[in-house]
C-alpha cells in the first residue's frame, strides 16, 4: 500500500469517528448511561453533540468514547468539574505530543541534512596527531593538544 492510500485510511477513519450519526437514545446505550446523562454532560460543557437542522442531537464515535472516557472517571469518583479539567489537559497533552512528533521529525531531517552537507566539505586526516600551531597568543587548548599527542 502507497503512503498515499494510508494517509487516505487514516483521513477516512477521522472522519467516519466524527461523523454524526447516532441520536440520543442509541449513543446512552452504547455509553451505558441514560439519555438525560448526555444531556447533564452537555449542560456542564463536557460534551458537544452536534445537532440536526431540526435540531436534535447527533453523535459520533468519537463522542460515544469521549462518553466511556467521561463514565470511567465518574466511576472512580471523581466529580464532573474534575472529570471536565481532565479531558481538558488530555487534549491538551494530546496536541502537545503531536507538535512534539513533529518538531523531532523535523529536527531529524534538518540533522541528515547538515550531515550530508558536512560529510562532502571534510577531508579526511590521515595523521594520528592532532594538528598543532604555536605562537605568541598559544592557549590551554593548543597545550592540551601537545600533549595528547605525546601520549597517544
Amino acid at each position: 500500500m502507497s503512503s498515499g492510500s494510508s494517509f487516505s485510511s487514516q483521513n477516512n477513519d477521522n472522519e467516519n469517528a466524527t461523523t454524526p450519526v447516532y441520536v440520543i437514545s442509541v449513543a446512552a446505550e452504547l455509553a451505558g448511561v441514560h439519555p438525560q446523562t448526555l444531556r447533564i454532560y452537555e449542560r456542564k460543557g463536557l460534551l458537544g453533540p452536534s445537532r440536526t437542522a431540526g435540531g436534535n442531537r447527533r453523535y459520533s464515535f468519537s463522542d460515544i468514547a469521549r462518553l466511556k472516557r467521561i463514565q470511567d472517571l465518574t466511576r472512580i469518583g471523581i466529580n464532573l468539574e474534575g472529570v471536565r479539567k481532565i479531558l481538558e489537559l488530555e487534549e491538551k497533552l494530546s496536541k502537545i505530543q503531536s507538535e512534539l512528533e513533529y518538531v523531532r521529525n523535523s529536527a531529524a531531517t534538518d540533522i541528515m541534512n547538515v550531515h550530508r552537507h558536512y560529510k562532502r566539505d571534510l577531508v579526511p586526516l590521515k595523521s594520528k596527531k592532532l594538528p598543532i600551531r604555536w605562537g605568541s597568543d598559544s592557549t590551554e587548548l593548543q597545550f592540551l593538544i601537545e600533549i595528547w599527542n605525546r601520549y597517544h
